[in-house]
């Protein structure tokens, strides 16, 4: 079994965000979107500290420390940028401004739930963040994710047992292995990496997979 790299990953859920869409990228994997935009397509992306108009990390050595994104990486900022009052960014958010938020996850359910902020262990991260405005806010949730964990359980779920970020929230899922649609029948599998098989994304699902179909796309 084959499957995608993590900017491989990237570069396939980068091709499916429409040109001019505004978009928010969470900390850790989403970050390596910024380097994949299509060539026949701009987006502006957007960062919860403050800035719309966020561009790819500079070359070392020519960082500044002032400008950087949530995660607290040093980022750089196209022509036409602007800087905002971190208030100002959640009413982006909040109010619907945002068309597409790319997160990472610890967990996603058949029917969309994600959990991708604690393990609700004693020593866990102790509080949520931006997370749950962003899948309240935002018109459309694509998650990227590895498959499995590392000791290889299932990140994709019929029920998460981690605390939620939000229910209902994910559109799609793309991990090294597929890409696949929440719909209202369940998980779909619309994609499958090079190499990958249906039975083979399946043994490694916490829930059952559909085939495409246009009955199941819905």
């Amino acid at each position: 079994m084959n499957g995608w790299t993590r900017e491989e990953m990237a570069r396939r859920l980068a091709a499916d965000i429409p040109d001019g869409a505004y978009v928010n990228l969470g900390i850790g994997m989403p970050e390596l979107v910024v380097q994949f935009v299509p060539r026949d397509r701009e987006f502006v992306f957007q960062t919860e500290n403050g800035l719309l108009g966020m561009g790819p990390a500079p070359p070392a050595g020519s960082e500044d420390p002032e400008l950087i994104n949530a995660g607290k990486k040093a980022v750089s900022a196209i022509p036409g940028a602007a800087y905002f009052h971190h208030a100002d960014s959640f009413t982006m958010i909040r109010g619907g401004h945002i068309d597409v938020c790319v997160l990472g996850a610890m967990q996603v359910s058949a029917r969309g739930d994600l959990a991708n902020w604690s393990t609700g262990e004693a020593d866990a991260i102790p509080a949520v963040g931006g997370a749950m405005d962003l899948v309240a806010g935002v018109k459309r949730i694509l998650v990227i994710t590895e498959h499995t964990t590392k000791s290889g359980e299932p990140k994709i779920v019929t029920e998460c047992t981690y605390p939620l970020t939000g229910r209902g929230v994910v559109d799609a899922i793309y991990t090294n292995l597929a890409v696949l649609d929440v719909t209202s029948k369940g998980l779909c599998v619309r994609e499958l990496a090079p190499g990958v098989t249906h039975e083979e994304v399946q043994a490694k699902t916490g829930a059952p997979l559909l085939t495409p179909t246009p009955e199941n796309a819905r």
